[in-house]
């Protein structure tokens, strides 16, 4: 974290200022800021649009009842990026048009969940039960079953549950036709 801390605070001024020294020689001064203050408007434009087209979309697959995970990355990309392109400087202002890009940003949000997974600080769970459940804090789950996900041989979750005979079960209801059929106990009553 120090060395991410150092390289923001130090090392990016020092690349800015090489930057502007470099294009106030080759196109001068006065056009040297103007393609600052121009990349600032232009960006925080950009930012406002897919901010908005992000917003939409996240709306919807809420209304839709899914949880917005990728356009809440998307927001974020886009807040970083509008931090980029208003900071003055010509990296800065590279990294936060890359940010609008949405293949880059989805790419870099794909990279980010895998070395995520890979580090073991994230796990994905498909489906009721099949990962442990916690609260945010630490705590264990407020599940009747606090077992958590078992593991296979292969380090793949084990699948738990019941099965019936249906064949069996026909062959004794025919023994049997004045009882209810088992088979209705899933439908809702009539």
């Amino acid at each position: 974290m120090g060395f991410i801390l150092f390289g923001i605070f130090v090392v990016m001024p020092i690349v800015e200022i090489a930057v502007f020294i470099q294009a106030g020689e080759l196109i001068g001064l006065w056009p040297t800021i103007a393609i600052v203050v121009l990349t600032a408007i232009l960006g925080t434009s950009l930012m406002r649009s897919q901010g908005l087209k992000t917003l939409a979309r996240a709306q919807q697959e809420l209304d839709q009842g899914e949880m917005p995970i990728g356009p809440m990355f998307d927001g974020v990309c886009i807040l970083i990026a509008g931090v980029l392109l208003l900071t003055p400087g010509f990296v800065t202002d590279t990294m936060g048009f890359l940010l609008l890009i949405p293949p880059l940003r989805r790419a870099v949000g794909a990279g980010l969940i895998l070395k995520m997974m890979k580090s073991g600080k994230m796990r994905m769970s498909f489906g009721a039960g099949s990962a442990r459940q916690s609260d945010p804090f630490g705590g264990a789950g407020n599940s009747s079953r606090n077992t958590g996900a078992s593991r296979g041989p292969r380090g793949g979750p084990v699948i738990d549950g019941d099965y019936e005979d249906l064949d069996q079960q026909k062959g004794s209801m025919d023994e049997r036709p004045d009882q209810d059929n088992d088979n209705d106990r899933n439908l809702p009553p009539r």
